[in-house]
């Protein structure tokens, strides 16, 4: 059978092609790996006070790939009050063989700068190949009132959040990755972050050997 966790990872990997998100930080257990751990079942679980963002992260994950089970079909009221010990004894005869689980551990503001854009830039070389000396002094001519055409830059207010990603293994019971996202224009992007947040975690899996390398 397929490795859901890497099977999910590329898929991932290969649909995104701009972030809102970056790698802060991250650790593995040496003696572990996604691959090595065969996941076939895995359970996502958001830790976020809002319900309605929790089951739009949640469902994320499954839409990717159905191995991927959202935890409020099974985190509920109803098992509320149980013990770390008996949660696990339950995913374990639910045939869970893995968790994933993603939190808000801070917000920051920040300055952002954003630089302008001059577009003169665009006429400073000859236009035409064979003909340099023209197009030479069109780019002569277009830079000299080039100021009127200047976008100047700014500075933004961005709120930027850190989310920290678990990947557990049931069998073995430990935690074998951890790491740190730093997203902003959360609240506006909610499925694009969480897309993105799994593409920088990938990424970073790559580069610590928790997953093999691209091919």
């Amino acid at each position: 059978m397929k490795k859901i966790l890497g099977l999910f990872f590329f898929t991932i990997l290969i649909g995104c092609s701009s972030s809102n998100t970056t790698i802060v930080n991250s650790w593995r257990d040496p003696s572990s790996s996604v691959e090595s751990e065969q996941f076939k079942k895995v359970l996502v679980v958001a830790l976020l006070k809002d319900d309605v963002t929790r089951r739009v992260v949640e469902t994320k994950f499954e839409e990717f790939n159905s191995g991927f089970k959202p935890s409020y079909n099974f985190l509920h009221i109803g098992n509320k009050d149980m013990t770390q010990e008996m949660l696990v004894k339950l995913l374990k005869l639910e045939n869970f063989d893995g968790v994933v689980t993603l939190r808000l551990v801070d917000t920051k503001q920040e300055t952002d700068y954003v630089a302008g854009m001059n577009t003169a830039v665009y006429y400073n070389t000859p236009y035409y190949g064979a003909y340099g000396a023209y197009g030479g002094a069109f780019g002569g001519w277009y830079n000299y009132y080039s100021p009127y055409y200047y976008d100047t830059g700014y500075y933004v207010e961005n709120t930027y959040y850190f989310i920290e990603t678990n990947i557990f293994s049931l069998k073995d019971d430990k935690l074998i990755w951890s790491g740190t996202t730093k997203s902003y224009n959360v609240a506006e992007h909610i499925d694009e972050t969480a897309t993105n947040v799994i593409d920088e975690i990938v990424k970073q899996m790559r580069k610590d050997g928790s997953l093999p390398p691209k091919k």
